[in-house]
């Protein structure tokens, strides 16, 4: 019977023991964990010096480029040989190069009349000489009649009247056969010059159409401008000039008709490359023409392009329909050139901003945005509170600011937020008004 008795007890004893056990347990928990709640990741403002780099991402461009273009020759042309898109290129080197079968016909034409034109004009000088020579025989005999006339006159003194009249009216006849003749050799000579003038501009327009001829047949063959790849254009024209059809138009190919003016290729110089981006309007004070960059790309996955800031656009821009409200400026940047890279990708560009000296700075993720302005939350005795901040710039870790003392601990995680207690927010007086009028009325009762 004792036995029992001392079981019981036991067991009481032991079922007392655990439940303090687990009492204590519950009353250590309660005042750790809010100070596991309070555990909040901070940081310090510090002084020191701030390397600024500015990083964005552009598209790369080529330095250089140049349209071929379909000659303006007046007709449809038809492609017999075309170089590959993608495919690199000399100066010098025939990239495109049209049938010249029309213009080699319009050549032999042009020729054939350039020499039937010749052909006239020697024919014409024949003719103007033999003229010149009869001009010249009937001048001679014009005058040798004048000449004539004047001696029989002198001799009037000697014969009757009848024939001293005879004698007058023969050498009036002379003189005026001499200014006939005199007459007749200018005209002849007017028309020969006139002839000869006419023949003269159409043996130009022959030679004339033989010039564009030949330049036309030269220009059938589109050579590079300078070193560079191919890129080829989109033939719009193979579907019957619908342009509206994503993902089916072709690119030019041999055996193709191109209307004169069309662009069929383009020669890219890779030998000098520059890059379009766009920066932030916090980032705007940090980029200066001249500054040195660092820009990365796919194509190069263990090496980097170096270059330079060239301009920054003075106006900032904005998308019209763009979701970002944030105002951005155009930056363009020249980077050196390298083959095994193409105008088109994605770079990430750095650029190596300014260096500021004793200035205060914060991690980045301990500037909060409230109402439209920047704040930090500061320790207080109370927990955190917030304080508005004057940002001086931006890096890419960390935030220069002005207003705040060398020390001063911030709270990196928004101590309002889930992760944390409720920070001490600043309430306007009028919120403060209608919290202490119920305590009033409590009071009164």
């Amino acid at each position: 019977m004792r036995d029992v008795k001392d079981a019981k007890w036991r067991r009481m004893l032991a079922a007392s023991v655990a439940v303090a056990a687990g009492l204590l347990m519950v009353l250590a928990w309660s005042r750790v964990a809010p100070a596991a709640a309070r555990r909040i990741p901070t940081a310090h403002v510090q002084r020191g010096r701030v390397q600024v780099t500015v990083y964005t991402s552009g598209e790369l461009r080529a330095g250089r480029s140049s349209q071929l273009i379909a000659p303006p020759i007046g007709s449809n042309l038809q492609i017999v040989k075309l170089a590959a898109s993608g495919e690199p290129v000399k100066a010098g080197d025939i990239v495109v190069e049209f049938d010249t079968a029309e213009q080699v016909f319009n050549l032999e034409q042009a020729r054939f009349d350039l020499q039937q034109a010749e052909q006239e004009i020697v024919k014409a000088d024949a003719d103007a000489a033999v003229q010149a020579a009869e001009d010249s025989v009937a001048l001679l005999h014009a005058q040798y009649d004048v000449r004539r006339g004047e001696l029989e006159t002198k001799a009037n003194d000697l014969v009757s009247a009848i024939q001293a009249k005879q004698n007058l009216l023969l050498l009036e006849e002379a003189r005026q056969r001499l200014a006939q003749v005199e007459k007749d050799v200018r005209s002849h000579g007017e028309t020969t010059r006139a002839g000869g003038d006419v023949l003269k501009e159409k043996r130009n327009k022959a030679l004339l159409a033989v010039q564009v001829a030949e330049r036309n047949i030269a220009s059938l063959q589109i050579r590079a401008p300078f070193d560079g790849f191919v890129v080829l254009r989109q033939n719009f024209d193979a579907l019957g000039g619908f342009c509206c059809v994503p993902g089916m138009t072709p690119d030019y190919r041999v055996g193709d008709s191109v209307f004169s003016g069309r662009p069929i290729a383009d020669v890219i110089d890779t030998s000098r490359i520059e890059v379009s981006a766009k920066v932030r309007e916090q980032d705007r004070a940090n980029v200066t023409s001249g500054e040195r960059v660092e820009v990365t790309v796919d194509a190069l996955p263990n090496g980097k392009l170096r270059g330079s800031v060239r301009a920054v656009a003075g106006v900032a821009s904005r998308q019209m329909w763009g979701a970002d409200a944030m105002r951005k400026f155009d930056v363009t940047f020249d980077v050196e050139g390298d083959p095994r890279v193409r105008p088109g990708v994605t770079a990430q560009i750095a650029i190596a901003g300014p260096s500021l000296d004793n200035v205060l700075y914060i991690p980045r993720q301990a500037v909060f945005e409230a109402t439209g302005k920047p704040i930090v939350y500061v320790r207080s005795r109370d927990g955190f509170e917030p304080r508005d901040v004057r940002i001086r710039t931006w890096t890419e870790s960390l935030a220069i600011v002005e207003n705040l003392e060398p020390g001063t601990e911030v709270a990196l995680v928004n101590p309002s937020g889930p992760s944390g207690p409720r920070a001490r927010q600043p309430q306007p007086p009028a919120q403060q008004r209608a919290q202490r009028a119920p305590e009033r009325s409590m009071r009164s009762l």
